[in-house]
């Protein structure tokens, strides 16, 4: 017969320049290791499972906070095949259990657990209930050094070896396996395994690609499939959730979103507002709108005696308010020494005991507080206490005497409460905030009810530690009194330089990213663990386009509103100027 010849086509011009551009320049091959360009990779291969693969075992590994590639090979193998391979495998158990026995020797569970799981399989694949398939997985992990690379290696093979799979390193078929994990269909390491479909069905790797549930409010669109990502903020073990972006990048938007479709289905609210973005929102919903300034006529008092809850121990409430006053006066007053804290304390005690306020009598409830005035003369006639009541006269008597010096008049008898205060100073602003939690705190704790409460720009408060403890023991202990907090910030470095900004983050189980700076975008990352990918996302996302977390569940996600939710929650100048010129 004549020689074969293949004639092979070349390619063209266009087609060289595909490859050139997606090739590397060179790769350099080790025994276990790839150098491509200034990236390290290794390939490891599965060679070993357990009896019993449970359903969802892969996402913890999917879920790594790392870059790789997974490659999965399913290799369907003839039933009959099979079938004759199997009654063989049994034939030779059988035999070696006989001449076992034969011998006076004691049984051998390993052995009769696999002839009665062989026996379970020949009759699955008699009656068509199951098929056997030869199935490969190869994961080719990266890494910008070879310490890097070793690191993921461990980390990858113990996440495996916990589930009772272990893996192993290509050794001298690190080429072979980097094709084989790269998206070209070609099982060049043809290292496999035989399954049947019932561990193979374990591996669906897409667990944590669908948050659509049955109950809750739609936050937006799935970008990964275009699925509603549709949750219930209070279904997973607490209900707070952050919020981080660049200025514009939409989380005031979103949140906004998440106000109005929550109040549809009961929830109250509750919003601390620093630049009036929400009062469109609260007319229309007709929620009640209370603006803080040093001009206003609505007036908290710090001093307010709490409410005690039912089951709850009077006397542990009151020394428990005292020391959430301290720390507003530690805001007022500035640094102040132990010597003089312990002053504060005794001040505080003597002025509600002016009025018959002890945690000793069970009727100091129905006793008007004092106020800070009252404070005020009671601190100047103590020993050590002058100077500090110096720096409080401008509170109480000053400039700032209409601000936390008065009776309290606001009523919060409403589904939706917002607190305004723009037109506050700077410097006022993180006694404000310190009041009208601590205001809210008490309102949460007197009636149970399904409440959220938003904190915008809460980097305010992370600049001062008592204000930073206090959103952190709100964020701890809300979930008992059915209260979700949500704190947005732009200014992530502030938010996270405090000690309690991790911890705030860590007692949130959902986290809303959306558009980040460059120059956050590093403490960000290593904060949520964000892989490149991820990073990426976050630098190149549209406004209200980013990243949804629940709990071990996380999706790309762009934030929709309708028509008519745009109209009443949008502050973009453009769009209001136009409304104002068309009314016109």
């Amino acid at each position: 017969m004549p020689e074969e010849i293949k004639i092979v086509k070349p390619y063209s011009s266009e087609e060289k320049e595909v490859k050139n551009l997606i090739a590397p320049a060179a790769l350099e091959v080790n025994q276990s290791h790839i150098k491509i360009g200034n990236k390290f990779a290794k390939t490891l291969f599965v060679f070993s499972y357990p009896r019993y693969l449970s359903s969802g075992w892969f996402s913890s590994i999917i879920n790594v906070a790392k870059l790789f590639d997974i490659s999965i090979f399913v290799h369907p193998i003839d039933t009959a095949l099979a079938l004759r391979r199997l009654r063989k495998k049994a034939a030779q158990i059988e035999a070696e259990i006989t001449e076992k026995e034969s011998k006076g020797f004691v049984r051998d569970p390993m052995l009769e657990t696999a002839f009665a799981d062989i026996e379970s399989l020949r009759d699955n694949l008699q009656q068509a209930r199951e098929r056997l398939f030869d199935t490969a997985v190869y994961i080719t992990i990266y890494g910008d050094s070879l310490e890097k690379l070793n690191e993921l290696e461990e980390i990858v093979t113990n996440l495996f070896e916990s589930k009772l799979i272990y893996v192993k390193p290509a050794i001298f078929q690190q080429v072979e396996g980097l094709i084989s994990a790269l998206p070209l269909c070609q099982d060049k390491l043809a290292i496999r395994t035989p399954l049947n479909s019932g561990p193979i069905s374990s591996f669906f790797p897409f667990v944590s690609m669908d948050l659509t549930s049955e109950e809750g409010i739609m936050y937006g669109i799935n970008q990964h499939n275009s699925t509603l990502v549709i949750f219930d903020r209070f279904s997973l073990e607490n209900g707070n959730m952050v919020v981080f972006a660049k200025s514009g990048g939409g989380k005031s938007y979103a949140s906004k979103l998440e106000i109005l479709r929550s109040l549809m289905i009961g929830t109250e609210v509750i919003v601390i507002d620093p630049e009036n973005e929400y009062k469109n929102l609260c007319d229309t919903v007709g929620g009640t709108y209370f603006k803080i300034s040093l001009t206003s006529d609505q007036h908290i008092n710090p001093f307010d005696i709490p409410v005690v809850p039912e089951g709850e121990d009077s006397a542990g409430v009151f020394k428990s308010h005292i020391l959430t006053l301290t720390g507003l006066l530690k805001i007022m007053l500035g640094d102040i020494t132990v010597e003089e804290e312990a002053i504060l304390d005794r001040a505080l005690t003597e002025t509600y005991a002016s009025r018959d306020i002890t945690p000793d009598n069970p009727n100091f409830l129905n006793l008007e507080a004092p106020i800070l005035s009252d404070f005020e003369t009671v601190l100047r006639n103590m020993e050590g206490g002058r100077s500090m009541a110096d720096k409080l006269y401008r509170f109480t008597q000053g400039t700032y005497s209409g601000f936390v010096n008065q009776k309290t008049n606001v009523d919060v008898n409403n589904r939706l409460v917002v607190f305004s205060i723009r037109d506050l100073e700077e410097e006022l602003r993180p006694v404000a905030m310190y009041v009208i939690l601590n205001f809210i705190w008490n309102l949460v704790r007197s009636q149970l009810k399904r409440r959220v409460l938003v904190v915008d720009e809460a980097w305010v408060m992370m600049k001062y530690p008592e204000g930073a403890a206090f959103l952190f023991a709100l964020a701890k202990r809300g979930r008992k009194y059915y209260l979700g907090l949500t704190t947005i910030t732009q200014e992530v470095e502030d938010f996270l330089s405090s000690p309690y900004g991790k911890p705030i983050i860590t007692n949130s189980s959902l986290q809303l990213l959306l558009k980040e700076a460059p120059a956050s975008i590093d403490i960000v990352a290593k904060t949520f663990g964000l892989t490149e990918a991820e990073k990426n996302l976050l630098l190149e996302a549209g406004v209200g386009q980013g990243l949804f977390f629940a709990g071990l569940k996380h999706v790309a996600i762009q934030v929709v509103a309708s028509y008519f939710e745009d109209k009443v929650i949008t502050t973009k100048p453009q769009q209001l100027l136009g409304e104002e010129t068309q009314l016109i």
